[in-house]
């Protein structure tokens, strides 16, 4: 960890975090020689801009750090990899930055993926007082780092097998109970969808789950989808679209650090975790075009496209969440590129059963810097997945409203009564910003643990 709680930060360098209204209230305040040197600069607090001050003995004697509001949750992502290596620490001539959003965007600004890279460099340190709100932020990076690493990992070493082991490792630091269903026993267990999709890879298809929690806690179920590789099976994508598809278990990997969160602050509820792992690859035995592919709901689907796979593996795990009845499910996947046409990399798009739901959880992501968009659940366009040989199918008529088709595919295995969110993310970012590199990311996490603490208040 970059962000150290001491008691003690005499021999730390101080940092002045300013907003621009409070650097201009403080600017004249200054020494003139310290003016005149910000002016020489060109610094005015805006945010994630900084200048380092030098004291009389030439040495560095402050830093002044431009950020956009005091709980920004990436306040201080700029400065990590930026300041010269050593111990830096707050001072109390700047804005009070929330203690959790100062842990928080200082360790998301120390993030690289390392594992076959060496750093050119380490990051900087934060020393800060300890506090729950500090230990909170240091929670919340440690959560959003693991999913990072687990989306930037190669499929080479990410697949349905490794991505189990590292669920196994969640559930083992947490006390959660583990289990998996494998290969032809999917077969058994009634989870056809998941074998179909998975079974001309040679790393066996998974059902991943895990458990936690007390049983008198109302039951909170999460399922994310882990396409470990897509190549898009028979219907191959081209190699552009086939770039970064082992992106494609980043619903798997941000549910399990939403998870991870959930039982590190001990929410109060009954958890169950639900990841269908699959590689959708290309061999004699794939599934075809015009397939009609049972499921663990009964329903049967007409494959339209293979490279729809996402929300064909999906189905069975919605299915066998259903059947314990919890208060709520939300499945998180990087389901369908119409999503990003209509929204971009930045804005998940959320579907929701209640428009309320839908429109507290957008203002609550606006709020947090972690947003997601309300998309509807048309009804009029189920007409658009309906099958001449099967009950349904996993494309629509046309590229139109791709994302709603895709989302009122999965309603079709949620029981009408059940409470539900879906949520369509890229879980990627496409351009560098402070703290969050160009690479995998963590999306809506922040957002609907602070959603469930409200919900299932203790």
């Amino acid at each position: 960890m970059n962000v150290q709680f001491k008691n003690s930060v005499a021999r730390a360098t101080p940092i002045l975090a300013l907003d621009r209204a409070a650097y201009q209230a403080l600017a004249p305040k200054l020494p003139k020689r310290t003016q005149q040197w910000l002016a020489t600069l060109g610094f005015s607090a805006a945010p994630d801009t900084f200048a380092l001050v030098p004291g009389e003995d030439g040495k560095l004697a402050q830093v002044f750090a431009g950020v956009a509001h005091t709980a920004h949750p990436f306040a201080l992502s700029s400065l990590p990899l930026a300041l010269p290596e050593g111990d830096y620490t707050l001072s109390a001539d700047g804005v009070p930055l929330q203690d959790e959003a100062a842990a928080l965007s200082w360790e998301l600004g120390c993030y690289q993926f390392d594992l076959y890279k060496p750093r050119k460099r380490q990051p900087a340190q934060l020393l800060i007082k300890s506090s729950a709100d500090g230990q909170r932020g240091l929670a919340l990076a440690t959560a959003i780092t693991a999913v990072r690493d687990l989306v930037n990992t190669p499929a080479e070493h990410m697949g349905p097998e490794e991505l189990s082991k590292a669920a196994a490792m969640v559930g083992k630091q947490h006390g959660a109970k583990f289990k998996e269903v494998v290969g032809d026993d999917l077969l058994k267990k009634n989870f056809p969808a998941i074998h179909a999709v998975g079974r001309a890879s040679t790393r066996a298809p998974r059902l991943i789950e895990l458990n936690w929690g007390s049983d008198k806690h109302p039951r909170l179920t999460l399922v994310g989808k882990g396409v470990c590789f897509d190549t898009g099976g028979l219907d191959i994508k081209t190699p552009d679209g086939m770039r970064q598809m082992k992106k494609d278990m980043g619903g798997a990997a941000n549910t399990l650090g939403l998870a991870t969160l959930i039982m590190a602050l001990k929410l109060p509820v009954r958890l169950q975790v639900l990841i269908p792992a699959v590689e959708n690859s290309i061999a004699g035995n794939a599934y075809r075009p015009g397939d009609v592919v049972k499921t663990r709901a009964g329903l049967h689907i007409e494959i339209g496209n293979t490279d729809a796979e996402g929300r064909v593996i999906l189905c069975d795990a919605l299915a066998y969440a259903a059947e314990f009845k919890p208060e709520l499910i939300i499945d998180l996947a990087t389901l369908t590129g119409a999503a990003r046409i209509a929204l971009g990399a930045q804005l998940p798009a959320l579907f929701s059963k209640h428009m309320d739901t839908a429109r507290d959880l957008v203002d609550l992501g606006l709020k947090m810097d972690d947003p997601l968009w309300h998309m509807p659940l048309w009804a009029p366009y189920k007409e658009g997945i309906t099958s001449g040989i099967a009950d349904i199918v996993n494309t629509g008529r046309n590229a139109l409203a791709g994302s709603i088709n895709a989302a009122l595919f999965l309603e079709a295995f949620i029981p009408e009564q059940q409470d539900w969110l879906h949520i369509d993310l890229f879980a990627w970012n496409d351009v560098n910003r402070p703290g969050r590199p160009i690479g995998g990311e963590a999306q809506t996490i922040r957002t609907l643990l602070a959603y469930l603490e409200e919900r299932f208040a203790a």
